[in-house]
């Protein structure tokens, strides 16, 4: 890896991450699928380059389908559950990092937010650029 390495973990810290770089898209997902996995109002999500990302500590994986009728896969630690990264074959190449699991989270700015015609009614605007469903082929 190149560049400044980000890091994060699981809550009880048996799975733990890296990559470099910064991300190349930050994002809010309000789909029922990233509430009812993260369970809260939305996913915070963060984009990187397969390459950019490392991992020590296995995950377990729920193989969902997303809305494109492809796979994506949720990673999580085994131990405490905490979602870790999600693999969506609509975007290849892409692993998607759960914000919340940051070392640091507060350091980016979401830009964009998906979904937002699932997003709860009083969760107010949080990027300029929203879309009612995915930003991928809209």
């Amino acid at each position: 890896m190149t560049g400044t390495t980000h890091t994060g973990s699981c809550l009880c810290g048996k799975v733990r991450y890296a990559f470099a770089g910064d991300p190349l898209l930050v994002a809010v997902c309000h789909c029922r699928h990233c509430q009812r996995q993260s369970g809260s109002a939305f996913s915070l999500v963060l984009a990187v380059s397969d390459a950019a990302y490392s991992q020590q500590g296995e995950t377990r994986v729920f193989a969902d389908t997303g809305e494109s009728g492809q796979a994506v896969l949720r990673h999580f630690c085994e131990n405490c559950g905490s979602p870790i990264v999600s693999i969506a074959e609509a975007i290849p190449g892409l692993t998607l990092i759960k914000g919340g699991t940051l070392d640091d989270p507060g350091r980016w700015t979401p830009s964009l937010e998906a979904y937002c015609g699932s997003g709860l009614p009083w969760i107010p605007a949080v990027a300029s650029e929203r879309h009612a469903r995915s930003n991928i082929g809209e």
